[in-house]
């Protein structure tokens, strides 16, 4: 991962520097004591991975997320902040970063934080790959290693059931299916984008749409379980990692605005998104 880091306090980026460097976690690619520098640099530099101050002149942390967004595709945000206003947390999480790091700077914490955020960017640039990579089905080449498919089915239901369960749904109606849908997946992973839902269903099930609305039912029952555990606690790690891979965080953040009475419209889930995040899981777990 290659960092830009932002802060008007010399000493701040030189610890993180340090911390970034002497762990092994990434790159330093460049360095910025302002908002207007970081944008001037992050145009050319194109970083992984932006850790911003919360609080500087000429441009806070937020305000810099915001025009720096649009400018940068798949690029995380981590910002650096004293404050602790859960407003001023929630408006940063809106506007697009992944975690906060309070300060001052906990080299341990430092380090926790940006192994998430590297983990969760991973995930995303996996999926997004393999969202275009399964447009071709994958055939088995001569001499490839393979193995039991009833191992392999075990292995995925475990990988999945996990993940189920952190989003609170392994007992919905649906989980069954959702499993079965994605061990055929996993190991036809072209599947997903040659055929409907409904198609897939109806090769488990002899009335699909039943199936299939038990898939989407379960899928958002995991969508408004996140959606609380945001209201609760941005920085849940729950929250975190699936809001931006099985789900579209602004579909999440929809969600707990209906929640928090906001908002009459629900958020949205995209089931092949969704689908094809668990087959990612289930492969890389």
């Amino acid at each position: 991962m290659n960092f830009y880091l932002i802060d008007d306090d010399p000493n701040i980026l030189n610890i993180l520097k340090l911390i970034i460097t002497n762990r092994r976690l990434g790159i330093v690619c460049g360095t910025g004591s302002t908002g207007i520098e970081g944008l001037e640099d992050i145009r050319v530099l194109k970083p992984d991975i932006v850790i911003v101050d919360l609080l500087m002149p000429e441009m806070d942390g937020i305000s810099f997320v915001e025009k720096a967004r649009p400018l940068l595709d798949g690029t995380a945000f981590i910002m650096l902040s004293q404050v602790s206003s859960k407003d001023m947390i929630s408006s940063a999480y809106e506007a697009g970063i992944e975690f906060f790091i309070q300060k001052p700077i906990n080299s341990v914490e430092v380090e926790t934080v940006i192994q998430k955020v590297s983990s969760s960017l991973t995930m995303q640039r996996t999926l997004h790959k393999m969202q275009n990579i399964f447009m071709e089905d994958l055939h088995p080449q001569p001499g490839r290693n393979t193995e039991d498919p009833a191992s392999a089915f075990s292995e995925t239901s475990s990988a999945l059931t996990a993940v189920l369960q952190r989003l609170g749904i392994i007992g919905d109606i649906g989980c069954k299916d959702i499993i079965t849908i994605v061990e055929y997946l996993t190991s036809r992973p072209g599947q997903m984008n040659e055929a409907t839902l409904n198609e897939l269903c109806s090769k488990f099930s002899d009335s699909p749409k039943s199936m299939e609305q038990r898939i989407r039912l379960t899928a958002n029952a995991g969508l408004v379980n996140l959606a609380h555990l945001g209201l609760e606690d941005y920085g849940n790690e729950i929250f975190i990692e699936y809001a931006n891979t099985l789900y579209n965080f602004e579909q999440v953040r929809r969600e707990m605005d209906y929640i928090r009475g906001r908002s009459e419209k629900h958020g949205n889930v995209k089931i092949r998104n969704f689908l094809n995040a668990l087959v990612v899981y289930s492969m890389n777990n």
